[in-house]
C-alpha cells in the first residue's frame, strides 16, 4: 500500500454524510439562469486557483475509493490541497467494539494525504448519525460522558498534528424536533441533555490544543421560512458558545445545493456577516449540486448545475473569513448522490467538477471562473 501511495505522490503532479431528507421545504422556484458554456479562468488545478485566493481546496473521499481507484486517487491529488474523511472517521468506522477502536482506514488515508501534499478535515467526532450498532444498547446516561470524552481524546490525540481540523459537533439543529433551543434530538442530547456540545470541543481542545474546531451543518444557504428557523437557531447555538467560553474556531456550511432552487442568497450571507462578527472563521465543507429535477439532457443539466455553482460561490467567496472550500466527492463516480437522491429517470446524477472519467466539467469551469472573482 505504501509503494502505490508513492506511485500516486509521483504521478499526481503531472496529471486532481447522509444528510437527511428535508420536510417542510419552501416551493423551489425558478432554477438559476443558464447562459451557454461556462468557460474556465484558467487550466491550472483547482487547488492553485484556491491558493491565489489564501484558501485551501478539499474533497471528501475514503480509502476504498482512493486505494481501488488509481485514476481517481491521481486526479484528487492533483486538485485538491485538502483531504476530508468522507465515512473514514466516523463512529460506525472507528468503533467496532465499545473496548477498542480500528485505525487502519484512517490512518491510511491520513498518509495518503501527507504523501501527496494534502491537508486533513476531520469528520467526525459526535454525531447522530452513522453509530456503531452496540451503541443504542451499551451507551445510556451514566457512562455517556465518559464514552463521548474517550472517543474524542482518542481520536484527536492520536492526530494530533496531523489533522489539522475537526468537525467536532455536526448536524446539532433541527427545530422541526420541536424544542425551543431548536437541537435535534440525537443520541448525545438524550442521554446528556445540551451539554455534550461543550463537552465534545473542551475534549477536542484538550487532545489537540493547536486544531482547529468547527461545528458543520447544513440548509442555511436559500431564503425562506424553514432556512430561516435554521440560521435562527444556528447562530444563537453559536453565539451562546462563544459567550460561555467553548473553543470553537470556526462555522462549516455544508452546502449541499439544489441545481432546481432559485439561488438567491442575501439572507445567507448575511448570516455569514454575524458569524464572522462571533470571531469565528467560515468553511465551505461539503458542496455539490443536486440535478435530480433538472433535465435529462447532459449539456443542458450541466450548464444548470455549472451556473448553481458559480451563482452560490460568487457570493460565498467575497466573505473575509473563508478559510476553504471543499466539495464532496470530485468526480460523479463517487457522489453520495447516487444511491441518496438517485434521479427518477434512472440517468447518473452529475453533481461534481469531474464526470465520470475524471474529465473537467462546467462545473469544474463555473469553480475556477468563481475562484478568479
Amino acid at each position: 500500500m505504501a509503494s502505490r501511495r508513492n506511485v500516486l505522490k509521483a504521478g499526481a503532479r503531472s496529471a486532481a454524510s447522509m444528510v437527511p431528507l428535508m420536510l417542510g421545504l419552501p416551493a423551489c422556484g425558478q432554477t438559476v439562469a443558464c447562459e451557454g458554456p461556462v468557460e474556465a479562468a484558467s487550466d491550472r488545478p483547482l487547488r492553485a486557483q484556491a491558493e491565489d485566493r489564501g484558501l485551501l481546496f478539499g474533497v471528501a473521499a475514503d480509502r476504498g475509493a482512493l486505494e481501488g481507484d488509481l485514476s481517481y486517487a491521481q486526479s484528487i491529488a492533483a486538485e485538491c490541497s485538502l483531504l476530508t474523511p468522507e465515512n473514514d472517521m466516523k463512529w460506525q468506522a472507528l468503533r467496532p467494539k465499545p473496548d477498542s477502536f480500528a485505525f487502519d482506514d484512517a490512518d491510511w488515508l491520513v498518509t495518503f494525504a501527507e504523501e501527496n501534499g494534502l491537508r486533513v478535515h476531520g469528520h467526525t467526532l459526535a454525531w447522530h448519525y452513522q453509530l456503531p450498532d452496540w451503541f443504542e444498547t451499551t451507551v445510556d446516561s451514566a457512562n455517556a460522558s465518559s464514552f463521548l470524552r474517550d472517543h474524542i481524546e482518542t481520536v484527536v490525540g492520536r492526530y494530533a498534528g496531523r489533522v489539522r481540523s475537526w468537525d467536532v459537533v455536526n448536524e446539532a439543529i433541527e427545530p422541526q424536533d420541536g424544542r425551543d433551543d431548536g437541537l435535534r434530538r440525537t443520541p448525545w442530547l438524550q442521554r446528556l441533555g445540551p451539554d455534550y456540545i461543550d463537552l465534545a470541543y473542551h475534549a477536542a481542545a484538550e487532545a489537540d490544543p493547536d486544531a482547529v474546531l468547527v461545528y458543520n451543518d447544513y440548509d442555511i444557504e436559500y431564503e425562506g421560512g424553514y432556512f430561516e428557523d435554521r440560521r435562527r437557531h444556528l447562530l444563537d447555538l453559536l453565539t451562546g458558545m462563544v459567550e460561555r467560553g467553548v473553543p470553537i474556531h470556526a462555522l462549516g456550511v455544508q452546502s449541499h445545493l439544489r441545481g432546481h432552487h432559485q439561488p438567491e442568497f442575501d439572507s445567507f450571507i448575511a448570516f455569514l456577516a454575524e458569524v464572522a462578527d462571533l470571531g469565528l472563521d467560515l468553511m465551505v465543507t461539503e458542496l455539490d449540486v443536486r440535478d435530480h429535477e433538472l433535465a435529462a439532457d447532459v449539456a443542458e443539466r450541466d450548464c444548470g448545475v455549472a451556473a448553481t455553482y458559480q451563482a452560490y460561490l460568487d457570493a460565498v467567496l467575497d466573505q473575509p473569513r473563508l478559510r476553504s472550500l471543499a466539495v464532496w466527492g470530485l468526480s460523479d463516480r463517487y457522489s453520495w448522490l447516487s444511491e441518496f437522491e438517485p434521479r427518477d429517470d434512472g440517468l447518473p446524477v452529475r453533481p461534481l467538477p469531474l464526470d465520470r472519467e475524471m474529465k473537467r466539467k462546467p462545473a469544474w469551469n463555473a469553480i475556477s471562473k468563481a475562484l478568479a472573482g
